[in-house]
């Protein structure tokens, strides 16, 4: 009987031993279809994973600019990106010195306030007092039209019409990626718009090491009526996905809807001064009100569109506020610890006077006592 069931323990340990091993074999062998801004298409059998994804949306009313810079890891040697846009686009790279600049220009204004009671952190709860709280056609025309193609540093560029999504994935096989089924079917509703396509080719300056690190970062200029984020292929990423967007235009602006995540959470609005450099292109025009956006997706099959930007009903500026928390401080000694001292000195001084006072207090004698009357 122990026997059968040492056996049985033994079987029901190995099942669960292989499962774990398959969704292991799994993981590192599944493509990452999506990213924030577009279609990430590795090679067969191989991986890559967007680690972060910084952009910045430049609209002037006519034009609009994205500016996109990603950082990537995988054991993929080369990789398709493809990023949907409203008309045509020119592409360039874009200068890594802007994501810089624009980090310094939103960073977190730091405070220190002070509390007059010891907290947690503070003595004599804790050591040394510090608390600091530190606080994404017609049936002749070609379904797929090349409309221009160039290379830009790492980046095989080209710049694509498509009348359906199975054409475009014919165009990526022929270039040596496959599209997924999934994929093909998300890109449909940029086909019925008459969306056109920048898609690039990404390899490694050497051709045997996998992609990874800090991508250049690519520039894209097109007309567009309103300003728009393409977010609609994220709903294909099977991990939760964040947003980090700058927005450059002449007044605060704001995703039109939350499209399925988290809502979304301005980190900085204001004006920033003309600088040098990157910078000083996109602010020129009036283009100089910064809107700095984040958004978590935790489920992001729940997206439903891309993200419409609007103007605020105000301007009102914002700047995130970090606070240090620190003890209220007389000297070296703690504020509240000097009030309480004060205020058992001042009690016990009143104790001693009274004690004093009652001790001087004179005794006075007990009255006489008289003898009762005789009696008779």
């Amino acid at each position: 009987m122990r026997a059968g069931r040492s056996s049985f323990v033994r079987g029901r340990l190995l099942v669960v031993v292989l499962a774990l091993l398959g969704l292991q074999l799994g993981s590192l062998v599944a493509p990452a279809y999506a990213c924030g801004c577009g279609a990430m298409v590795p090679d067969a059998q191989r991986h890559v994973t967007v680690d972060r994804e910084m952009s910045v949306v430049r609209f002037d009313g006519r034009q609009e600019q994205i500016v996109m810079r990603l950082t990537v890891t995988g054991d993929s040697r080369k990789a398709a990106w493809i990023m949907p846009v409203p008309h045509r686009a020119t592409v360039k790279l874009g200068d890594s010195e802007l994501f810089g600049l624009l980090d310094d220009a939103v960073a977190p204004e730091h405070r220190t306030r002070h509390h007059f009671w010891p907290d947690s952190g503070d003595w004599p709860f804790a050591g040394d007092g510090d608390t600091a709280d530190a606080p994404r056609a017609g049936a002749t025309a070609p379904s797929v039209d090349v409309v221009g193609r160039e290379r830009l540093g790492p980046f095989d560029v080209a710049r694509l019409t498509a009348t359906d999504s199975g054409a475009l994935g014919d165009w990526l096989a022929e270039n040596g990626f496959s599209l997924p089924a999934r994929l093909d079917k998300a890109l449909q509703p940029y086909v019925d718009q008459g969306w056109e396509y920048v898609a690039i080719r990404l390899a490694p300056e050497q051709d045997d090491a996998p992609l990874g690190g800090t991508l250049d970062p690519l520039h894209l200029t097109f007309a567009s009526d309103e300003p728009v984020y393409p977010m609609r292929l994220s709903r294909l990423a099977r991990t939760p996905q964040s947003l980090g967007l700058y927005v450059l235009a002449a007044h605060r602006m704001e995703p039109g809807s939350s499209i399925g995540g988290d809502a979304p959470r301005i980190t900085y609005a204001g004006r920033i001064a003309a600088l040098p450099g990157p910078l000083a292109g996109l602010t020129a025009d009036g283009t100089d009100f910064l809107t700095a956006i984040d958004q978590e997706f935790p489920q992001p099959s729940r997206i439903s569109g891309d993200h419409r930007l609007r103007r605020t009903a105000t301007d009102a500026t914002y700047r995130q506020v970090i606070y240090s928390d620190r003890l209220l401080m007389a000297g070296p000694v703690p504020a509240w610890l000097l009030t309480v001292l004060a205020v058992l000195a001042a009690a016990l001084t009143v104790l001693a006077l009274r004690v004093r006072a009652h001790r001087r207090r004179p005794v006075l004698p007990p009255p006489p006592v008289h003898a009762p009357p005789p009696i008779g």
